[in-house]
């Protein structure tokens, strides 16, 4: 009978959750969830000179505002909570039982206790860069009698406890997407295992946590190929089985760098403070070194549980594209219900919607959610809405026109517009059909009537048809003056 599979994401809270974090969350749970398994979410906090306040706090949160939930581990609930029967989550609570295993590979010759200062390993690195050779461990305190160990123990001596590597060995793992690694143990150094003040490094509490844990698959970044050995020779040291390993594509920037926070290596929060939906950001992040082989590209949660297959992950290290990044979020944009996207809008938007109906701002919204490519670009792209926008006058000019022709168009405009039908200035179809008429019948150039007009109504060059834009201001109780009075300001312009 197989083994239910059971997953894991180890974050330590030594900062905020970044993009390649949320990967390795999302390909943990979506395998776990493709196969009726668990996904576990423990904290690794031994570096406590790392911690970051808040933290914590942020990983296990973020991951439930993406809809990533935990089966055991830590998990939100209104406050961080833990649940689950491998419980303590936390490292830092569970130190005894990294000292009861580290005795174990004492005992066992697999590990064997170092007393060497930290000015004798600065001089043992010195004379290695000197000679060119890698800097490792010399093996200094392997064979110390045991009366002299008990001895400086006894006397309170400050010690490590190292992973006494066998030399001569080719270490061999498979790795899902990487196929046969092959490493010489020559090259792996004698990891500390238990620091000086008895916190467990991440090699001794990574593989006791997965095993007591019972993760069957280690799903990582490329980055901790070089310390698989290591691990594995703990495994066969312990006698335990050992997981599935699948390490991860580096992320890498458009020209193939590795991420940097210019590039877009920055937390989540950060990217969702920037107007990027949740949605849209879990979608894009489950393409960086995954492809589902198909022509879709947008996919829920639910879509992506149901196609994910760890054999369709990518060997070579996946771009990070934020144009990519962009086109995602403003597909996502523009399928959302025009008031469920306002709701999100308006701490963007620096506008009172006490002042100005609510049927204003769903009209601003449903013509500008289609060039929206993030929440955070509404506020420079509707202030001309709300008051009077200032521009020059040469652009209110046509390109085949000149400023008199502008002013001639503008006053016709005002005529018409004064004498037209409400109706047909709140509804855009209706406004174009009108105008366009008017200008066929009256023999004029489209484009020296509708420029000014869009140009008096937005001040840009840039924005909504003028026909859209009527139909926003036609929803405010003086729509039409509004229309008017823009045109009359136009029209001082170019006086």
């Amino acid at each position: 009978m197989s083994k239910t599979v059971r997953t894991r994401m180890a974050p330590s809270p030594t900062g905020f959750l970044h993009i390649g974090g949320l990967r390795t969350a999302l390909f943990d749970y979506l395998y776990a969830r493709k196969t009726g398994g668990k996904f576990v979410l423990r904290i690794e906090d031994t570096d406590r000179q790392r911690l970051v306040e808040g933290a914590l706090e942020n990983i296990v949160q973020s991951l439930h505002d993406f809809g990533i939930e935990a089966d055991e581990g830590f998990y939100w609930k209104n406050k961080i909570d833990q649940r689950g029967e491998h419980g303590p989550y936390m490292q830092s609570e569970r130190l005894d039982i990294y000292a009861k295993h580290a005795q174990e590979l004492i005992d066992k010759r697999a590990a064997y206790y170092c007393f060497c200062t930290s000015e004798r390993l600065a001089e043992l690195r010195k004379s290695q860069e000197a000679q060119k050779v890698p800097p490792k461990y010399d093996k200094h305190c392997l064979n110390l009698p045991k009366d002299e160990i008990d001895q400086k123990i006894q006397n309170n001596e400050p010690h490590v406890v190292r992973l006494n590597v066998p030399t001569g060995q080719q270490i061999v793992f498979e790795d899902v997407v990487h196929g046969k690694i092959e490493i010489s143990s020559n090259d792996v150094d004698d990891q500390v295992l238990l620091k000086s003040d008895g916190f467990p490094t991440y090699h001794l509490a990574v593989v006791v946590d997965d095993h007591l844990m019972e993760i069957t698959h280690v799903i990582r970044g490329d980055e901790w190929i070089p310390s698989t050995p290591k691990h594995i020779l703990l495994y066969q040291a312990f006698r335990w089985e050992l997981p599935v390993f699948v390490h991860l594509p580096l992320l890498l920037s458009k020209s193939r760098k590795k991420l940097s926070k210019r590039d877009g290596d920055v937390s989540v929060k950060d990217f969702l403070a920037q107007g990027y939906l949740p949605e849209a950001l879990l979608n894009f992040v489950a393409f960086l070194g995954w492809n589902p082989k198909t022509e879709q590209e947008v996919f829920s949660l639910k879509e992506l549980v149901e196609n994910f297959d760890l054999e369709k992950i990518n060997k070579s290290g996946a771009v990070f594209d934020l144009d990519k990044l962009d086109w995602i979020n403003g597909l996502y944009i523009r399928k959302m219900d025009t008031e469920l996207l306002l709701e999100k809008l308006v701490p963007y938007m620096d506008h009172d919607m006490k002042v100005f109906p609510k049927e204003f701002f769903i009209k601003i919204v449903s013509h500008e959610k289609k060039r929206l490519k993030k929440l955070s670009e509404i506020g420079e792209r509707v202030g001309y809405f709300f008051k009077q926008p200032e521009y020059e006058g040469e652009l209110l000019v046509w390109k085949k026109a000149d400023k008199n022709d502008a002013k001639e168009k503008i006053s016709k405009l005002i005529e018409v517009i004064n004498s037209v039908d409400e109706k047909i200035l709140a509804d855009a179809k209706q406004s174009e059909t009108f105008f366009k008429n008017f200008i066929n019948e009256n023999k004029l150039d489209t484009g020296a009537v509708l420029w000014p007009l869009r140009v008096a109504l937005s001040g840009r060059q840039a924005s909504p048809g003028p026909f859209e834009l009527m139909e926003v201001f036609a929803t405010l109780k003086n729509g039409r003056d509004e229309i008017i009075s823009r045109l009359n300001f136009a029209l001082k312009l170019l006086s």
